[in-house]
């Protein structure tokens, strides 16, 4: 678990929720194979909405391009190993 370092290039999560998520990340990389990115990102959504409530996103590749909103407090983008995740609660409209 955790093996390689993770490095987080951007976030706005407090750092218990950040450290939560690289757990959740270096779990999926120990269940899932590395190139099984839809599974990982699954995992990592799944134990989000358990743990913080539904409407949780993950996007889980080595390149992808991204633009969306999100509710403040809930973002994280990192690297574990050889893969990048993004991690978002989608914002709410009023």
């Amino acid at each position: 678990m955790l093996e390689g370092k993770a490095m987080v290039e951007d976030s706005d999560m407090p750092v218990k929720m950040q450290m939560q998520a690289m757990s959740f990340a270096s779990q999926a990389l120990d269940l899932f194979d590395v190139f099984d990115c839809k599974s990982i990102a699954g995992h990592i959504k799944k134990e989000f909405d358990e743990r913080y409530g539904s409407g949780w996103q993950c996007v889980v590749g080595s390149n992808f391009g991204c633009f969306f909103t999100h509710s403040k407090g809930t973002f994280i983008y990192f690297q574990l190993e050889t893969l990048k995740f993004l991690i978002f609660k989608g914002a709410s409209t009023p």
